[in-house]
């Protein structure tokens, strides 16, 4: 899947871990401060963000909150 780099709205709970760290490297940190696994051995995780979150047992108000957050994450790392 392709996407214009700063369009974070298409940043869904559907993309795959593989595609954010593609398009947005420093959304690693992020990813990891929130406990959701994105490398593995130095390779991004297999898996959708969703997927991720579901494994951690986020609630659904609680993916729908990181979600939002990683979206304003990336959007002002990518504006440096």
């Amino acid at each position: 899947m392709s996407v214009k780099k700063n369009n974070v709205d298409k940043i869904t709970l559907d993309t795959t871990i593989e595609d954010v760290v593609e398009w947005y490297p420093d959304a690693v940190s992020f990813l990891m401060e929130h406990g959701i696994r994105c490398l593995i051995c130095g390779e991004p995780a297999w898996g959708t963000l969703g997927d991720a979150m579901r494994e951690k047992h986020f609630s659904q108000e609680k993916m729908d909150e990181v979600l939002s957050a990683l979206r304003r994450n990336v959007t002002f790392s990518s504006q440096k």
